[in-house]
């Protein structure tokens, strides 16, 4: 059997799969993720590792663009948490209008189907223990979760210029079989 075609087949059957590329995008974003959290966890990055799995698109048709509405959704649950934490007193009602807040501005930006992501975000920063100090706890997760937004969109992005790269190359989805 000769190498190179079970390679290019390989690569045919991977580049034809939304579920390997999800899978490999997903592992990929978990190892930047878990490596970042190893290196730096006295500034809470595990909820960067949170941010690109939540921000990466199992949807093939509109992978980025998905992505880029999780990212937008995610900044807009940190932005709307931090000014919580901030400017009202720490309780269930400022998470309750958090929560509110979060859900119109989403609808405002048109990220409404995004919303779910948005308030996780903005529970991950005002819910969860602080494990440092207090005060720069909301700062390091709004952040981390930014970070993480970052991170996911720009594996989505250059896996999907990758993946065009090659279905042009072995003519996938551009000439019938």
């Amino acid at each position: 059997m000769n190498p190179n075609r079970s390679a290019t087949r390989f690569i045919k059957r991977v580049i034809s799969s939304a579920l390997l590329i999800y899978i490999i995008r997903c592992l990929i974003g978990f190892v930047l993720g878990y490596l970042l959290y190893l290196r730096f966890k006295q500034f809470e990055v595990f909820w960067a590792l949170l941010s690109i799995i939540l921000v990466i698109s199992p949807e093939e048709k509109d992978s980025k663009r998905l992505s880029i509405e999780r990212f937008k959704s995610n900044f807009v649950g940190s932005v709307v948490a931090m000014a919580c934490v901030w400017l009202l007193p720490k309780s269930v009602y400022s998470i309750m209008v958090g929560i509110v807040v979060t859900i119109i501005l989403c609808w405002g930006f048109k990220i409404l189907n995004m919303a779910r992501v948005a308030i996780v975000a903005l529970l991950i920063i005002m819910i969860e223990p602080h494990h440092t100090q207090i005060t720069y706890t909301p700062i390091y997760r709004a952040l981390s979760t930014g970070l993480g937004c970052v991170i996911g969109l720009t594996i989505v992005i250059l896996t999907s210029g990758i993946i065009q790269f090659l279905r042009d190359k072995y003519k996938i989805f551009t000439e019938p079989e």
